[in-house]
């Protein structure tokens, strides 16, 4: 047997790691969250392997690439291409949608083009990104902004009072003054006090120059009136501006389907074009499900070239469980979970082989159910003769294992270390923590919290859900369950939609730079810098390296990037400040033996030693420690977490005992945990509940339902499946419900513990 050699990594966390990874199996990679599994897997193979590839290309193709540092690691012999399917979501915009990111939309419409009748054209006039196939209303998004004067104005108010309900249009913002300096108006005067003639020139002048501006308009501007500038400023275009007031443009903008074109996108010419009575835009709000059958019935010799094709991607996209999804959902919308299917699906039918395959845990989104039709596809790529490397921490997938490679023994400091290698049935003769909770056995709660008060949630319709009522209990911990694609998301972010007392805590990014860290984010690093002032005499600016105490050499920003022509950026951690981002006097100023960098470099268990006389400090910190990341240091950047590990920092902002009388929602909290660390987070839940809340988790891990209080079963299939409550009440009362393949999993799971 051949083999990947790792030798003498120290990439993060990892203590001097050399392992050898046997090739074309499948190996599975284990081990406490942060215990170093990312960081050998993705920071050190993963990124050696594309750093290397992207080397071989033109240098001015490597300056359109990620690039990649070398990892910190002595040597890899027998490094395969790597193919990353990882969790990030697949982004895109409005005119980005499962149909045209996995090119299923291309087949699609070459089949209009060919057997649609009338002919009106090509596969290219079918693609509403195209200006001849698009609706001219709506420019192909099929939907159409309205800007809510309502909400934009304030007619109670004069210019000069802020009549402009909208941060980037106040008086003294270069926006604002575009209004008031231009001489045209009463600024004291209210705006319900203005002519009709006034108004039309304040919202909807046509970009002008001025005749005779006044002498502080800027001489090159044009005026242009609010609503104008306001829709080509935030409605265009998808840019910063528009993210960084996204909760003032949702405020002010609302959004209907393009009465032109119904939501359909095209142009009524293209739409003419019909198979089976059919458009190509009612055939894309098919669900794959349904959307299969009318391909089948499909009776044409000619065009049997693209529909076999076709179909078979179809119903690849079923068989991983994705068959409520639809070609018109936008990309926007899909999960983690979802997308990740999405990209693993493209490998499926590849010819090529001798790769390896990474997939960052391929159970995110996805049922009990679900999860062997994924071993499934990840044993064919293996059966290819490919490499297959999986980081993994549910039960079901580590089971299929050919291989285990297990790191720990704990997270961060305490991690690092390769603790165990073999195969599964060798692991569970060791005590390591994975195999230790691996045949920990299971049962329901013994005794779970009996409801006394409950919120009625009633008629609920939304997507699969058809006229859904349903009661929650409240101080309890519930636990929603369904296969992914059931309704559970939808009923329960539908039904508390409104409600102001409910706290959505999801893993979708918090809105941060490279330069906001956890310290930042805790509203901790004011007192740390205040701190330090007080105790070395100097500024508190001079702790900050966005500010006074940045490095001169790179800003405060730690690295150097040189660009280099048509050669790709090169990066390199500053020489001066060695990658603290500190100038020399900040790093020189310390208090008890500590420069500021060296207090951004603790773990979060490290600095609750150092801070043990600073209360509030040491108050914000055990509350992240609290949720099992006591692993993570203190400047770590935000955009570097899993969405796991930012639900979990969201989480403890909470924990101070203070927040009563709310409804808390997670989705799939147990994203991203090993099995020994589900209790931490289940003592975060008792503790919201203990303070007078009440829990709700949308989850697919079968040991958090085995603690629930009470369970909500969504199904019983997805799609067009499910969508009705099969099952709410005490857990012990679903084992009954023979309907729900929920039902099946727990009793496997409280009989058979694996």
């Amino acid at each position: 047997m051949s083999y990947i050699r790792i030798k003498g990594a120290n990439q993060n966390n990892l203590k001097n790691v050399s392992v050898d990874i046997p090739k074309h199996t499948l190996t599975v990679f284990t081990g406490r969250s942060g215990s170093g599994k990312s960081s050998l897997v993705f920071n050190t193979l993963a990124a050696e392997s594309e750093r290397l590839l992207n080397e071989t290309y033109s240098s001015y193709l490597q300056n359109q690439m990620t690039q990649y540092e070398k990892p910190d690691v002595d040597q890899i012999e027998n490094l395969p291409v790597a193919m990353i399917i990882n969790q990030k979501r697949l982004g895109g915009n409005s005119r980005s949608t499962v149909g045209t990111i996995s090119d299923i939309y291309s087949s699609v419409r070459l089949l209009w083009s060919r057997i649609g009748e009338p002919f009106v054209g090509y596969s290219n006039v079918f693609s509403f990104n195209n200006p001849s196939g698009m609706c001219q209303r709506c420019q192909g998004l099929g939907y159409v902004e309205d800007i809510d004067l309502d909400e934009l104005l304030d007619y109670d108010k004069s210019l000069n009072e802020d009549a402009i309900k909208f941060p980037s249009f106040r008086p003294d913002s270069w926006r604002g003054k575009r209004y008031l300096y231009s001489g045209l108006f009463d600024n004291d005067k209210k705006l319900r006090d203005y002519t009709d003639e006034e108004m039309e020139t304040f919202l909807y002048t046509k970009p002008t120059r001025l005749k005779n501006p006044p002498s502080n308009w800027p001489r090159t501007a044009q005026f242009e009136g609010l609503i104008h500038r306001f829709r080509r400023s935030f409605l265009l275009n998808d840019n910063f501006e528009k993210k960084r007031f996204i909760n003032d443009v949702n405020r002010v903008v609302t959004s209907r389907d393009c009465p032109d074109c119904n939501g359909k996108r095209l142009n009524d010419t293209v739409l003419s074009c019909k198979i089976d009575g059919m458009d190509i835009a009612d055939f894309t709000n098919l669900s794959i499900e349904e959307a299969i059958p009318f391909l089948k019935q499909l009776d044409d010799p000619k065009s049997e070239y693209i529909i076999r094709p076709l179909l078979a991607q179809m119903e690849s996209l079923s068989y991983v469980g994705l068959n409520y999804l639809t070609l018109a959902r936008e990309t926007p919308s899909l999960s983690g979970g979802e997308s990740q299917r999405i990209k693993l699906i493209r490998h499926l039918n590849s010819p090529l082989a001798d790769l390896v395959y990474i997939i960052d845990e391929p159970s995110v989104g996805l049922h009990p159910e679900d999860i062997e039709k994924i071993n499934t596809i990840m044993r064919s790529i293996r059966d290819k003769g490919n490499t297959v490397l999986v980081v993994e921490h549910d039960p079901d997938v580590v089971q299929i294992a050919d291989h285990v490679i297990d790191i720990g023994p704990g997270a961060g400091q305490h991690g690092g270390e390769i603790i165990f290698t073999g195969s599964y049935e060798e692991l569970m003769k060791t005590d390591t923590p994975t195999a230790t909770a691996l045949d920990r056995p299971h049962q329901l709660k013994a005794q779970p919290r009996r409801p006394s008060d409950f919120i009625s949630l009633k008629h609920i319709t939304r997507n699969n859900l058809k006229d859904v009522s349903v009661d929650i209990p409240k101080n309890v911990l519930s636990v929603v369950t369904g296969v992914a694609g059931s309704g559970k998301s939808t009923l329960i972010k539908t039904g508390f939609r409104d409600d102001p007392d409910a706290i959505f805590i999801d893993q979708k990014p918090v809105h941060a730079s490279n330069r906001s860290n956890l310290l930042t984010y805790m509203d901790l690093f004011d007192d740390i810098r205040t701190f330090f002032s007080k105790q070395t005499g100097l500024r508190k600016g001079m702790f900050s390296y966005n500010s006074e105490g940045a490095c001169p050499e790179c800003n405060g920003k730690g690295v150097l990037k040189t660009e280099l022509a048509f050669m790709p950026d090169f990066s390199q951690t500053c020489e001066v400040c060695g990658g603290t981002r500190y100038k020399p006097e900040a790093l020189a100023a310390t208090v008890d033996g500590y420069s500021i960098a060296d207090i951004l470099a603790l773990t979060v268990e490290e600095a609750l030693s150092v801070f043990k006389t600073n209360a509030h400090v040491i108050e914000r910190l055990r509350t992240v420690q609290d949720t099992g990341l006591h692993y993570m240091t203190l400047g770590q950047s935000l955009d570097t977490l899993s969405g796991g590990e930012i639900q979990r920092v969201k989480l403890s902002r909470y924990l101070d005992g203070e927040a009563t009388g709310q409804v808390f929602i997670f989705d799939e909290p147990t994203t991203g945990l090993h099995e020994d660390d589900i209790p931490t987070l289940l003592e975060c839940f008792q503790e919201l509940i203990d303070q007078g809340n009440t829990v709700i988790l949308i989850e697919h891990n079968l040991t958090m339902m085995t603690h629930a209080d009470w369970i909500i079963d969504v199904g019983p299939g997805p799609g067009l499946k499910g969508g009705a409550i099969l099952y709410s009440g005490a857990p012990s009362g679903l084992l009954d419900v023979e309907s729900s393949v929920t039902a099946k999993h727990i009793r496997r799971y409280i009989s058979n513990p694996e």
